[in-house]
């Protein structure tokens, strides 16, 4: 070839360089599918089971009552002696009593004992004696 001269490509390689750079229509839609992907195992894997957690620590903490052993979140033993709306009275020896807010309770140890019947007593109730 003289020189000066520029070789120029033949249609087969022009077609090919062609598909490679802009065949990949759906090159713009992985990216958005893998974002999406990682949120959704970010939620089913993170989010869901803290909720779930934190759902049942709320019951837990909403369900005290006197007589309850419970642990407190900086790991002090104590057993509920009365219940306010937001604070939980402990006793943490004989004779001391200390106030925590209901959050401050990690777990109950052992439930207190509970009567079974839960159906309330009418007036219109007969009581029977053996």
């Amino acid at each position: 070839m003289p020189s000066g001269q520029v070789r120029r490509p033949t249609g087969r390689s022009t077609t090919v360089h062609n598909l490679a750079a802009g065949g990949g229509g759906a090159g713009g839609l992985t990216p958005i599918l893998m974002i999406a992907l990682l949120f959704g195992v970010m939620y089913f894997m993170m989010i869901r089971p803290q909720q779930k957690r934190r759902r049942e620590a709320e019951q837990m903490q909403s369900t005290l009552s006197p007589g309850d052993e419970v642990v407190t979140i900086g790991g002090l033993y104590g057993t509920v002696t009365g219940v306010d709306d937001d604070t939980v009275l402990l006793e943490v020896a004989p004779g001391v009593q200390t106030r925590y807010a209901r959050p401050a309770i990690a777990r109950v140890v052992n439930q207190a004992e509970r009567p079974e019947s839960t159906e309330p007593v009418t007036e219109d109730a007969e009581v029977v004696k053996d």
